[in-house]
Order: structure tokens, then sequence, then C-alpha cells
């Protein structure tokens, strides 16, 4: 018979995704399980316990924070800053009206340039937001999609401008759709021609710039939009699978494309079961791309990763509470094995971060590499009873989803019928139910309420940021070579009706001077823009 102290506080515990938790765990939870084929050795298929043999005892996670602002000379001046203090790789924010195809005197753009990422219009701006910053020995991430050719393309003429060789280029562009229609909605053109822009980068880059990483499938903004992390894992993979079979249905080859995808997932609160959850998405893709696609080498079946800690599990509420959050978040990536790190600032509730917010940041990253300890060993909660069992959980529901989406027609059959927003809309309705409720406790939020607010000094972007831009985007156009930039935009235009590679043409164009806006433009009169059906 139970003692008083023995009696339980609540009735049910569950992970943050709603995935019942025993009390404890024991040896008869894994009676079924193989050690061998479920977990091996790191650096060995199916990688459940990482891509590498030594993991971070050989080299540690690469540092990478997000960031970008108001104009190109701004954010120069923030990636500099933050290189200097041990950040080592970059990762560019662009604004809004970058992100959607828009020039930032288009009038549809005003009040957002400059706004939550820096505005680039034109190889001039790209020009000034690396100056000084060596890019053949600098890893840069860039978090763009619809427009992922144009930039991608804009950030090659500025290396080959600094007389870098486009072979040796290191880093990644997100270039990943799909996830656009899903949580997002920063698309322009409709799913099918966008996703053969996305094939045609898997394209030149195989030719141009092989070691260029060419899309970053991204599970973060699926769980930022309120999927569990099950549905993070399923969606996720769901959409590499549309992406890996495009690339070969244009006739490219596993081998060749597959070592090149990597994939970017949120990383939440819920300690274990995030640590469960790179740990079953790593094995899931391994068996996937081995079994489905018939990918011989392991290398092809790697799979890489970049996490950014939760935003959305950021409060304005004590927002100091914030640092402990992504202290959390960050450890989990790193015990599950990120190949990459983005640290949220305490202050990203309210604004953009400023410069010392940035840098606590990364100091939350620095202190895990170099003083927690968890560095030294790979793997270092494979074979726990509870963290197997979850990983196993998640593996299987993500499985599950799979499979449905495959009656589907796949991805596009899914996310044309609505069917995965529908899931990810009623997983956050429920979530936030519990949060309203008070059976999820949210500290500072629904619980723990401080009477006193904090004031914390934040970032504005002054309205003169958006002028400035478009004056320097007036006197470019006034300046440049107005028949060559026409010429250029005609061909763009006419190789998106020959259904021609589109990268030849747009790094063409953008040596010409032509602009993000005209660019798209040209791509919008051939291909229409997609209008979203409304989930019920």
């Amino acid at each position: 018979m139970a003692s008083p102290e023995d009696k339980e506080s609540k009735g049910k515990f569950a992970t943050l995704s709603g995935l019942e938790l025993k009390t404890f765990y024991a040896p008869e939870d894994l009676a079924a399980w193989d050690a061998e084929g479920q977990l091996g050795f790191p650096g060995e298929f199916p990688f459940t316990r990482g891509i590498y043999p030594t993991q971070y005892r050989s080299r540690l996670w690469t540092m990478r924070q997000y960031a970008g602002y108001g104009s190109a000379e701004e954010s120069n001046a923030r990636y500099r800053y933050l290189l200097a203090h041990g950040q080592t790789g970059l990762s560019v924010a662009f604004d809004l009206p970058t992100q959607i195809g828009l020039d930032s005197d288009n009038a549809l753009a005003a009040g957002e340039v400059g706004r939550v990422g820096v505005a680039i219009d034109s190889l001039e701006d790209m020009e000034t937001l690396f100056r000084d910053i060596p890019l053949e020995r600098v890893s840069t991430s860039m978090t763009i999609n619809a427009t992922a050719a144009i930039l991608l393309a804009l950030y090659f003429a500025v290396a080959e401008k600094q007389g870098a060789d486009l072979a040796k280029l290191s880093g990644t562009v997100q270039n990943d759709i799909l996830k656009e229609y899903i949580a997002r909605g920063t698309y322009i053109y409709p799913p099918g021609p966008a996703l053969g822009i996305v094939t045609d980068i898997f394209a030149f880059c195989r030719e141009r710039a092989p070691e260029w990483n060419t899309i970053s499938i991204s599970g973060y903004h699926i769980r930022e939009a309120g999927s569990t992390a099950v549905q993070e894992v399923a969606f996720t993979l769901a959409n590499g699978i549309t992406y890996l079979q495009a690339a070969v249905e244009r006739g490219l080859s596993v081998e060749d494309v597959a070592p090149r995808l990597s994939f970017f997932f949120n990383a939440h609160n819920d300690l274990l079961e995030e640590v469960a959850k790179f740990r079953a998405a790593r094995r899931l893709w391994a068996r996937i791309v081995r079994e489905r696609f018939r990918a011989e080498s392991e290398r092809a079946c790697m799979f890489r990763f970049h996490t950014q800690t939760a935003g959305s599990a950021l409060a304005a509420q004590q927002p100091d509470v914030n640092i402990v959050r992504v202290t959390l978040q960050a450890l989990a990536a790193v015990l599950g094995g990120t190949q990459s790190l983005h640290t949220n600032a305490r202050d990203e509730a309210l604004a953009l971060p400023t410069e010392a917010s940035a840098l606590l940041a990364l100091r939350t990253q620095q202190i895990i590499a170099h003083e927690s300890g968890v560095t030294n060993t790979v793997d270092p909660f494979a074979g726990s009873y509870a963290v197997e069992h979850l990983t196993d959980e998640i593996e299987r529901g993500a499985k599950g989803y799979l499979e449905k989406i495959e009656t589907m027609g796949g991805m596009l059959g899914a996310i044309e019928s609505g069917y995965v927003q529908r899931e990810i809309q009623q997983a956050a309705y429920s979530y936030q139910r519990q949060v309203e409720t008070g059976e999820r406790v949210v500290v500072g939020v629904n619980r723990y309420k401080a009477e006193d607010s904090v004031h914390l000094p934040l970032l504005h972007i002054p309205p003169e940021i958006e002028r400035g831009q478009v004056e320097r985007l007036k006197k470019l156009r006034a300046r440049r070579d107005g028949g060559r930039a026409t010429a250029a935009l005609a061909g763009v235009e006419a190789a998106a009706r020959a259904g021609q590679n589109l990268m030849p043409p747009i790094y063409e164009a953008v040596k010409s001077y032509a602009t993000v806006g005209e660019i798209s433009d040209a791509l919008r009169r051939v291909f229409g823009e997609y209008q979203e059906s409304v989930v019920i």
C-alpha cells in the first residue's frame, strides 16, 4: 500500500508533445530491443549515436548565430563583431521583402524594410554585407527559400569578386520551399515550379560548388507553428523524401545529392524528448535513404543537422528567464549530436537582439562546449531505458505519419489537401489550451508571475534605414548598365519559359546588378503566384 509520501502530484505525466511517461523505466521496457540494430556505434549506420565516431572530441559544432537587420552596413558590423568574439560561422537573416522577392522601394515593402533581417536588393548590398569577410574561409548559412536561387547567386558573385574558388566555398542555403506552404507563408510561386527551382540549385551546385549544402530541410518552422516533436520529425523527413525523389527524377544521383542535404531542427524545452527526437530522426532518415532510395554508401545515409533554440518558447514576461530556457534547449541539441547551433537571445520575444544579448547567447554555447563536460563522450544517454524508449516511440510515431502521407500521394498531395496544416493546427491548439488552463506550466506567464516588469534595452530599427535603402536602390538603377540588366532579365524569363535550369541566367542577372525584385518579377510572369487554400 502506497504511503502519502508516494502519491504522485498529477494523474498523467507526459512529454511536451504528449507522449505518456511511466514513473520509471527498467530492462523489461527494452526487452525486444536490438542494441546492435537500433543503436550500433557512433559513426556507423544507422547513426543513432551520431554521424562521427568521436563527435565533439574531434571538432565542436559550428557556433552559428543567426543575425541580420537594417542595412547591409549594419549587419556587416554585427557579423564582424560576432566573429571577433568566437562565432565560427555566419547565419544570415533576410528581411521580409527580400524573402518574398520585393525590392525595398515596392509599395508592398513599406514598413518592413530591414525589420526582421537585412535588406538585400542587389549585388551592391551583398558586397557590403560581406565586406572584409573572406568567404572562402567562413562557412555561411542563409535562411532564404522562395528567392534562394537569387540570394545564392548573389553570394557566389561576391565570392568570385573576392577571388574565391566556388568549389571551396562551404555553407548552406535553406532552399526549403515546401515548409513555406506548411508553416511560414513566404512563398511566391506554385509548388510545382518552386520545386523545380530547388532542383535547379542542386544541379548547378553539383557542377560549380560541390561542397555547398544545397538545402536545409527545416523542421524548425514546423515546430514553431505548433507541431509536436513527432510531427516535426515526420513532416520534415516527408519533405526530405520529396526533394530527394525530385532530384532522382531530374536525373541526379542519390549518391551525389543525399550527402549535400542537411536538416534544420528546433530544440524545445523538454530535454529528454528533444534528445530522443534528434536520435530518432537520424536513425529513421538513414533507413529511408538506404531502403527506399537504395543508397549504397554510408555517407549518403548520414543525417546532418543544424539546430536553433525554440523562439516560440521565449516569453516577454521576465525575459531574463529565457536565458535558462535557451541553455536547456541548447544542451538538448548538443546531447542529441547537432552539427551546428544557434542560441536565441533573451530579448527576442520583444525585439531583434541587442549586441549584448547576442553575445550572451553565444557565451551560452561556449560554456556548454568548454565547461559542462558533455562534449567529452559521444551520445552519453545511449542505453538509458527512458531515452531509448522515447527514441523508439518518436520513430514509430513518425513512421506512422509517413505511411499516411504516402497514401495521399506524397507530401505535395498532403499539403494541397490541407492535411499537414490541420495536424499542426490541432497540436498548437491543444498545447495552448494546456497553457491557458494551467495544466502546462510556463514560468512567469501562467505561474510564478512577477509584479514588477523588467525593462531591457531593445534594438530599434529607425525609419531612416528604409529611406536610406530606397535611396541607394534608386541610385543603383540610375548608375548601372540598364541595357545589360534588361537583357539579363529577358534571359531569366526565356529560360523559365523553356524549362531550362534557372541558375545560370539568374547568376548572369545578379552580376548585371538586376535586383531581387526584378528577377522575381521575371519569374512571376511565367509561373504566376501561389494562392493559399483555406484550411478548416
